[in-house]
């Protein structure tokens, strides 16, 4: 598995200053590609819902009549405190969202592997006060627009879903392949079901750092198949991971010597309902990250379009 970090890595394969990394596979003929995968015109939210107030520190502001606040007959519009009928509510928020829990990407800077970032650049580049000034989650400012494929490897198994600590490995990737009909290929984003999904809703329960997902072992099955984006019902590595001394292999290679972005604890139940439903396991994926400044990442409410 350390030779993954030689053998899998994307350093200087775009240029030195690529921030990118495998978000380059997507292409603009990808992104049609992923417009055709348009067929039905459904869309599923493959996010889960924010919960108050256990994932997000919420603060609201209800005004009912905004004449009446302290200060409105300072403001220099007359109608702000002339009008009567207007009012409003407002929100301040906090979340963190890496972690177990909320949906969210990771860009390559989230990861270091002996200090280093993707592209071979110092951890030092990332500053308490300001952020990472290197391949931060504004490179994909203008959105993640490519072609989903799920791989319903909970189905392939025959098992609601997959208990903690099963890995799932290449030759469960190409079964879920072969029975849905699909392959995946150079720019998609691929989409892991584990079932973890459905053992959350049936459950009400996060689990801790015990999870299914993906095996280390799949990481040159993605860098063959030029995949640009991988995401799973879980924070992807399985745990444990099967390495007693590297604690999470698939985050640190993907990110750090492969630059492969990464979408965690995706809520995929209702994008697999929909795709048993329709026969249909790929489709057009828009995820498009909040333009935090020198953040590692963000939390997202991923697409999928059939």
């Amino acid at each position: 598995m350390l030779g993954y970090f030689n053998t899998l890595s994307n350093w200087g394969r775009w240029g030195d200053d690529d921030e990118l990394g495998t978000l380059n596979h997507i292409t603009d003929d990808v992104r049609l590609a992923a417009a055709r995968a348009v067929r039905h015109g459904r869309s599923v939210s493959c996010a889960w819902e924010v919960a108050v107030p256990e994932d997000m520190e919420r603060s609201t502001t209800t005004c009912p009549c905004a004449a009446d606040m302290p200060g409105a007959e300072n403001m220099p519009v007359p109608a702000f405190h002339n009008d009567r009928r207007w009012g409003f509510s407002s929100e301040r928020l906090g979340v963190t969202f890496h972690g177990n829990t909320l949906t969210h990407i990771d860009s390559p800077c989230h990861i270091f592997w002996d200090g280093t970032m993707y592209n071979g650049r110092s951890h030092s580049l990332v500053d308490a006060a300001t952020g990472s000034a290197w391949a931060s989650v504004t490179a994909a400012a203008n959105g993640i627009i490519t072609r989903g494929v799920l791989l319903d490897i909970a189905s392939v198994r025959d098992v609601p879903w997959l208990e903690p600590g099963q890995g799932v490995f290449p030759d469960d990737l190409e079964e879920a392949e072969r029975r849905q009909g699909v392959r995946v290929r150079s720019g998609d984003a691929v989409l892991l079901r584990t079932g973890y999904g459905r053992a959350r809703h049936e459950t009400g329960a996060a689990n801790g750092f015990t999870q299914a997902g993906w095996h280390a072992s799949c990481l040159p099955w993605l860098h063959e198949r030029g995949v640009a984006l991988i995401g799973a019902d879980t924070p992807q590595d399985v745990q444990p991971s099967g390495y007693e001394d590297v604690l999470m292999p698939v985050h640190a290679v993907s990110l750090v010597a492969m630059g492969l972005w990464m979408l965690d604890n995706c809520d995929l139940e209702a994008c697999a309902a929909t795709a048993a439903e329709l026969g249909q396991w790929d489709f057009h994926l828009a995820v498009a990250p909040v333009r935090f400044a020198g953040t590692s990442g963000s939390p997202v409410n991923p697409i999928a379009t059939f």
